[in-house]
């Protein structure tokens, strides 16, 4: 009689235990977040949420474009939990109360740098003349036409008083597809932010350029204000500070922002 009392008790308390382990899971799975990023953090969104995903449970859909156009489909009112920018873009969200202030989180930040086509003779890149000399040199030269590190190359190209000469090498490119038009053939050479460059198979990554000549692109995330799930969208922009996510930037080239 003693051992059935025992059982009466036991079963009811582990059932309960199981149905609170079980509605757990499926709360978690049950949260998807939707990120927009630019493009130049992509090879760090992408590696950050993955490991985000397994520590917490989340699903995390990403999707990337050039910040003006991630600006213009979030001011336009797509859904977005999170959105990865550079700083000055998630300002214009923060103002038009797109995403919550408080929210901002800025977490690195990297140089423009160049890559070539894998196994060709390697440019000097590394001086001013010889970067000069290096873009006179080739037959054309990508560039994200709408992103940020391209607007700034062509500055550079007026700055170094080679503007005119450069105008038949130019291939400006979208912010989706510029460095795989180096692997393919289609260009000789790629400036862009270079954590761009990074894991892009058949090209090789020649550096940064000069420093006298060197701009820095910041990375933010902040959370959207529309979002569902705006706890688990603050897990996620925190994350982009934590040790192992800092760790994955450095590998990329990304110095991380620390507090």
């Amino acid at each position: 009689m003693q051992i059935n009392l025992m059982k009466n008790r036991v079963i009811p308390i582990l059932l309960s235990a199981f149905v609170f382990l079980f509605s757990g899971s499926q709360n978690a799975y049950s949260v998807e977040l939707k990120v927009l990023s630019g493009n130049g953090s992509r090879p760090a969104v992408i590696e950050i949420c993955k490991l985000f995903e397994a520590q917490t449970g989340y699903q995390v859909k990403v999707e990337f474009a050039v910040n003006p156009h991630v600006r213009e489909r979030v001011d336009g009112g797509e859904y977005v939990d999170v959105v990865v920018l550079n700083p000055p873009v998630l300002d214009q969200l923060i103002n038009s109360q797109k995403v919550t202030a408080s929210s901002k989180t800025p977490f690195g930040r990297i140089g423009v740098g160049a890559a070539i086509a894998a196994g060709a003779p390697k440019m000097d890149i590394y001086t001013t003349e010889g970067f000069k000399k290096s873009l006179l040199g080739v037959s054309s030269v990508a560039f994200p036409g709408d992103g940020a590190s391209g607007k700034y190359f062509i500055s550079l190209l007026s700055r170094m008083g080679i503007e005119q000469e450069m105008q038949s090498k130019l291939r400006p490119m979208s912010g989706e597809y510029n460095v795989e038009g180096v692997a393919k053939g289609e260009v000789e050479m790629i400036v862009v932010v270079a954590s761009r460059i990074y894991g892009v198979p058949g090209v090789q990554y020649l550096g940064l350029i000069p420093a006298e000549l060197q701009t820095w692109i910041g990375f933010s995330a902040g959370v959207g204000s529309g979002s569902k799930y705006p706890k688990e969208a603050a897990q996620l922009t925190q994350f982009f500070k934590q040790t192992q996510a800092q760790q994955i930037m450095k590998k990329i080239g990304i110095e991380p922002l620390l507090d």
